[in-house]
C-alpha cells in the first residue's frame, strides 16, 4: 500500500518521529542517585578535543583530574582551557546551601556544573565525569537539570593494610573509585597484631620488625630465603613520604584519610618490636601469622604511655584528619588480670575492674589527641567502663553501640557486621574468590538503613553517616580487595548520600553493573559474579566445595591454600570447627569411585577456648583419613581412605574412594579425621567416576 494512498498513515508517521526527536531522553545513571533530576530534550556530544574551563585554582585541579579520569575510563579526552576561554564544560562557584552539594546543568550547548565549595564543584564533576564514561568513545549526555546533596557527612570505606600489604599504587586507585563516586572517608587500618605498617621515625623497630612475618603453613616455612637461610619474610610499610603523598592525593579528591593505630590491643606486632611495651612480661619476639584474636595488650605504664603519645605525634603530623582512630576493640584483658603490677595500679586508681582500666587509658589517649586539636574515635567497645568524654564511636557488633552513643550525646557511625563487612563473599558462586563463608550479597548492602528507627530525630543528628570494612585476613591479593570493595561500595555510595526513602534496588544494579564495568575499565577490577546469575554446575559429575553443603557453620571461611607460595592456590570453602560437606541427592547411578581433591591448611585461628571443641585425635593411621558417608552424615563411613599419599604435599592431592554399586541418589558425607588440631584437612572439590564403558 501507498502512502499517499492513505494519507492519515503518512501523518501519523511524521507525528511519531516529531515525537522521538523532541522526547526527553532517560535519566542519566548516576551512582549514588541524586537528589533530583529533570531530563529534557536535546542531547550535548562530547567528542575528544572537547575543552573545561574553570576560574579559580582548585576548580582547574578538578578539571584535570575530571580530564584524567574520562579517559582512563575510555570517554572523550578533554582538555582544560585557560580561565576567560569558551568551554564545553565549565565548572563555577555560585550559590548552592549544601557545603557538599551541587548544581549541574546540561544542554545541546554545553554543561555547567554549580557550587558553592571546592567540594561541591568536584561532585559535580564526578556526576558529569559518570555520564561522560557510560560507554566508551564520544559521549552523548541527555539534557538534565540536577540537585544533589548528600544525606550523612561520614561516606567511608575501612582498608585493612596490616593483614596485607597493598602498594601506594593500588591505594590511589581505589581513591579515585571511592571519590568518583563521592565516598568521602578512607579508613586506613595501619596496625594489627599481623603487622605495623606505618614507619615512626622515633621508633624504627616497629617497622624493621613488625611489618614482617613468616606466613603460617607448610608451604611458606619451605619458601627459604637464599639471602638468610630462613622462610621467606613477607609485609611491607608505609614510608612516611609514602604517605604524605597518599594523604594530598585523597584531598585533592576530597577524601579525607583516618588513620587507625590499635590500642590497647592488637599490640603483638608492636611488643614484638618493642618487648618492654608488653603487659606479658615474656612476649613473642616475633610477629605472629594467625588470625583472630590474640591476647596480647601494651602494658599501662608511664613509658608506655610516652611511647603511644609520641607515635600519635608523628600520626597527626601526617595525617590532618580531624580524627585519630585508636581501636580499642577485642582487647582480651587476661594479661592485665594476670599481672600484679597492673592490679596494683588499678587498685591505686580506684578501678573496680580491667574494663575501667580499659576506659581510663582510652581517657588518657583522648586527652594527649584533644590536646592537639584532635578528637579520638575508637569501635564500640570504647563505651565498656565508660566512654570517654568527647568519643566517637564506630559501631561494629551490630548497631548497639552507636544507638548507646547517640541516646548519650556522642557522636557515631555506623559499621555492623556482618552486612557492611566486606570479608564476607559476595555471592555463594564458585568463581567468588576466598572470603567469610557467609554471604553479604550486593542486595542485603544496599537494604542497609543508616537511621536507626529507635532513635529520636535529635539523637539522629548524632549519626554522623556510615561504613563498610574490608578485613584483609583472607583477601590477599589486590585483585581481590577491589572484587570484595566494589560494587557493594557503591550501594555504600548511595546509601550515604541519596535521599531517605529513595531506594530502588532494580535500578540500582543495573547502575551498578555499568559502574562496575567502568572501574574496571579504570583499573580497578571490580566483581562481575554479583551480575552473573545462579551458579550451576557445568558438569553434573563435579561439585567445588562453594559449590557442596557444609554440615555447619559455625566459623564458616572460603580459605585459600597456603601453597605453592607463588601460583594458583586452591580454595575450601569450610567450616573450621568441623570440616564436613554434603553433596545432597548426588545422582550415582553408573557411580563406581570419587575423587576428592584434597589439601592441609594450617589451623592459624585464635579462637581461645573454642579450640577445645574442634574435633581431633580421632585418627586410625598416622596422617588421618578422608571418611565417605553415603545416605548422610549419620551413616557410617561407607569408605576411609588413607591420607598418608597426601600429608607430604602442601599443595592439593587427589585421592579416590571407590564406591559400592546399584546406589542411586543419595546425600554424599565428606569428613577427615586427624591426629591434631593441624594440620586442618579440607577438600576443594569432588568428582564422581563413572564405571568402565560409561
Amino acid at each position: 500500500m501507498r502512502a499517499s494512498a492513505c494519507p492519515w498513515i503518512a501523518a501519523a508517521a511524521a507525528l511519531l518521529l516529531a515525537a522521538c526527536a523532541t522526547a526527553p531522553a532517560p535519566a542519566p545513571m548516576i551512582t549514588p542517585a541524586p537528589v533530583r533530576a529533570e531530563v529534557s530534550a536535546g542531547v550535548l556530544r562530547v567528542a575528544d578535543g572537547a575543552s573545561i574551563v574553570a576560574a579559580d585554582p582548585a576548580g582547574r585541579r578538578t578539571a584535570e583530574i575530571l580530564a584524567e579520569l574520562t579517559a582512563r575510563a575510555g570517554g572523550p579526552r578533554l582538555r582544560v582551557t585557560t580561565p576567560g576561554a569558551p568551554g564545553l564544560i565549565t565548572l563555577r562557584k555560585g550559590e548552592v546551601k549544601h557545603p557538599e552539594g551541587y548544581e549541574l546543568e546540561v544542554t545541546p550547548a554545553g554543561a555547567v556544573v554549580t557550587a558553592s565549595t571546592d567540594a561541591g564543584q568536584f561532585y559535580g564533576a564526578m556526576s558529569l565525569w559518570q555520564m561522560l564514561t557510560a560507554t566508551p568513545g564520544e559521549a552523548r549526555l541527555p539534557a538534565v537539570r540536577i540537585a544533589d546533596a548528600p544525606r550523612f557527612g561520614w561516606r567511608g570505606l575501612m582498608l585493612d593494610s596490616a593483614r596485607h600489604y597493598q602498594s601506594p599504587a593500588f591505594i590511589r586507585t581505589l581513591i579515585d573509585a571511592m571519590a568518583a563516586h563521592k565516598l568521602n572517608v578512607l579508613h586506613w587500618h595501619l596496625t594489627d597484631d599481623q603487622a605495623w605498617r606505618l614507619e615512626i621515625k622515633k621508633y624504627p623497630k616497629l617497622t624493621q620488625v613488625g611489618a614482617w612475618r613468616v606466613p603460617a603453613g607448610q608451604g611458606p616455612a619451605a619458601d627459604i630465603d637464599p639471602a638468610t637461610g630462613k622462610p621467606r619474610l613477607y609485609g611491607g610499610f608505609y614510608s612516611q613520604d609514602e604517605v604524605r603523598a597518599l594523604v594530598a592525593y585523597a584531598a585533592e579528591r576530597h577524601i579525607t584519610i583516618v588513620p587507625e593505630i590499635e590500642m590497647p590491643g592488637h599490640a603483638s606486632a608492636a611488643v614484638a618490636a618493642y618487648p618492654e611495651l608488653a603487659a606479658n612480661p615474656n612476649p613473642s619476639r616475633a610477629v605472629p601469622a594467625d588470625w583472630g584474636v590474640y591476647p596480647a595488650l601494651f602494658n599501662t605504664e608511664d613509658a608506655t604511655f610516652g611511647f603511644l603519645e609520641n607515635v600519635l605525634d608523628e600520626v597527626i603530623a601526617l595525617f590532618p584528619s580531624t580524627y585519630i582512630h585508636v581501636g580499642g576493640d577485642e582487647a582480651v584483658k587476661d594479661e592485665w588480670k594476670a599481672s600484679p603490677r597492673i592490679q596494683a595500679q588499678m587498685k591505686a586508681l580506684g578501678v573496680k575492674d580491667e574494663h575501667g582500666l580499659q576506659s581510663w587509658f582510652i581517657q588518657r589517649m583522648e586527652r594527649h589527641l584533644a590536646s592537639r586539636g584532635r578528637r579520638l574515635i575508637g569501635w564500640d567497645e570504647i563505651l565498656e567502663g565508660g566512654l570517654a568524654p568527647n568519643a566517637t564511636v564506630m559501631s561494629w557488633r551490630g548497631i548497639d553501640g552507636a544507638v548507646a552513643a547517640a541516646r548519650s550525646g556522642h557522636d557515631a557511625v555506623l559499621s555492623p557486621a556482618p552486612v557492611l563487612y566486606f570479608d564476607h563473599r559476595q555471592t555463594g558462586r564458585a568463581d567468588e574468590p576466598p572470603g567469610r563463608g557467609r554471604v553479604v550479597g550486593l542486595e542485603e548492602v544496599y537494604a542497609f538503613d543508616p537511621a536507626p528507627a529507635q532513635l529520636t530525630p535529635a539523637e539522629r543528628s548524632h549519626i554522623l553517616g556510615l561504613q563498610a570494612n574490608l578485613w584483609t585476613e583472607h583477601v590477599r591479593t589486590e585483585g581481590r580487595a577491589a572484587h570484595m570493595l566494589f560494587p557493594r561500595g557503591l550501594a555504600i555510595a548511595e546509601i550515604g548520600w541519596s535521599p531517605e526513602g529513595r531506594r530502588d534496588f532494580a535500578d540500582f544494579s543495573r547502575r551498578a553493573a555499568q559502574g562496575s564495568a567502568r572501574l574496571r575499565r579504570m583499573g580497578l577490577p571490580a566483581a562481575e559474579t554479583p551480575f552473573r546469575g545462579p551458579d550451576v554446575p557445568a558438569d553434573p559429575r563435579y561439585r567445588d566445595s562453594r559449590q557442596l553443603k557444609l554440615c555447619s557453620e559455625n566459623i564458616a571461611l572460603a580459605l585459600e591454600d597456603d601453597a605453592p607460595v607463588r601460583g594458583e592456590r586452591a580454595v575450601f570453602l569450610t567450616d573450621i570447627m568441623n570440616p564436613c560437606w554434603i553433596w545432597p541427592q548426588a545422582d550415582l547411578a553408573g557411580v563406581a569411585a570419587v575423587r576428592v581433591d584434597v589439601g592441609q591448611l594450617p589451623f592459624n585461628f585464635q579462637i581461645g577456648a573454642d579450640i577445645k571443641k574442634v574435633v581431633a585425635g580421632n585418627n586410625r593411621t598416622p596422617a588421618g583419613e578422608l571418611e565417605v558417608r553415603v545416605g548422610g552424615c549419620a551413616a557410617p563411613p561407607a569408605v576411609i581412605v588413607p591420607l598418608a599419599q597426601a600429608a607430604s604435599n602442601p599443595a592439593v592431592t587427589a585421592v579416590e574412594a571407590k564406591l559400592p554399586p546399584g546406589l542411586g541418589r543419595q546425600d554424599l558425607c565428606f569428613t577427615f579425621t586427624r591426629p591434631a588440631v593441624e594440620p586442618m584437612w579440607a577438600l576443594s572439590g569432588v568428582r564422581l567416576l563413572p564405571e568402565a564403558g560409561r
